[in-house]
């Protein structure tokens, strides 16, 4: 510790000085939250995997205009009903393109809160008839035949496990009541 003292103690009269360069944007506006902490060691979140989609483009970008990045990135368990781009495509011309604005946010976000379940809903637990409150507080309804599920009429064609709960993809958008 004396050592350290002393070093910088002796030091010179002259002054030294360091050029300091703006930072650039990228740098001066940190991420902060959930979706701001790196883990290269952990399986992905249900952020992470969707921004990995190739068929899931639209969905991120839904997400990320309704500022629900964080909220999918926190701890969960959640279960997300995951429309693919070609879901998104089936609704009318327009429809995509009106809600990403942002005076449109507010029914952006109760849609993408209609795919979302607080807790883990994987598909050996799906059975026919149930049904569960959203975090818009709208319900869906569970239906099964010919050994198929499906999540208000949509088919779920495929389930992945996250490090945060699961993902079911399906080919509509649910849209609330």
């Amino acid at each position: 510790m004396l050592g350290a003292i002393g070093l910088f103690s002796c030091g010179t009269n002259s002054e030294t000085t360091t050029e300091v360069k703006p930072a650039t944007e990228a740098t001066t506006t940190p991420v902060v939250g959930q979706s701001g902490v790196q883990d290269a060691t952990s399986k992905p979140n249900i952020v992470q995997t969707a921004v990995g989609s190739k068929d899931h483009t639209t969905l991120v970008t839904a997400v990320k205009a309704a500022d629900l990045v964080d909220a999918l990135s926190n701890a969960g368990p959640f279960t997300v009903f995951a429309p693919t781009n070609a879901a998104f495509n089936k609704l009318p011309a327009g429809t995509v393109d009106g809600l990403l604005k942002p005076e449109k946010k507010s029914d952006l976000t109760n849609i993408l809160e209609y795919h979302t379940y607080v807790g883990s809903l994987n598909a050996d637990y799906l059975q026919d008839g149930q049904e569960f409150e959203m975090v818009n507080g709208g319900k869906i309804k569970i239906t099964k035949k010919d050994n198929k599920t499906f999540v208000n009429g949509s088919e779920i064609v495929a389930s992945i496990n996250t490090s945060n709960g699961i993902i079911h993809v399906i080919n509509d958008v649910l849209l609330p009541k």
